[in-house]
């Protein structure tokens, strides 16, 4: 059944380089998706005086933040260490945006990961925070 107002943690980042599987982000404490439109100006004398616009190219990006834990072993791929490796060695990543519940929205597609960083503030958790820009087209599906 699908979701209807959900809590922001239900939402998961997943993402997998190299054909393996995918994985939850690690530590994850937030993530969001951009998606943007292009609007190529197309105003003319003809137009009335009104500004005109046509449909141009879409792209995206996905953000994220975690808390850096080195010793999680379990998403080798998806913690901060190891997100820096994909973005040394120029890896293309696969990911899922969206939730496990079967209905929800699934959206999915490919991208680099453009930046990482990873913060230390003096009695703070370690964080990492990143982008992926998307290369190619969104796939939307419904999870099963």
């Amino acid at each position: 059944m699908a979701s209807t107002v959900f809590n922001g943690t239900d939402l998961v980042l997943k993402l997998v380089a190299d054909g393996g599987t995918l994985e939850p982000l690690g530590h994850s404490t937030s993530c969001s998706m951009t998606i943007n439109h292009d609007l190529p100006e197309a105003t003319s004398k003809d137009s009335g005086g009104y500004s005109e616009a046509i449909s141009g190219l879409r792209s995206f990006e996905v953000s994220f933040d975690g808390l850096v834990d080195y010793t999680d072993e379990g998403s080798s791929k998806t913690n901060a260490d190891g997100i820096i490796t994909l973005v040394d060695n120029r890896s293309k990543v696969d990911f899922t945006f969206g939730t496990a519940t079967s209905g929800d929205q699934l959206i999915s597609g490919e991208g680099f990961i453009s930046s990482i960083e990873v913060s230390a503030e003096m009695e703070s958790a370690v964080s990492y925070s990143g982008t992926i820009t998307g290369t190619g087209a969104i796939t939307i599906s419904t999870n099963s």
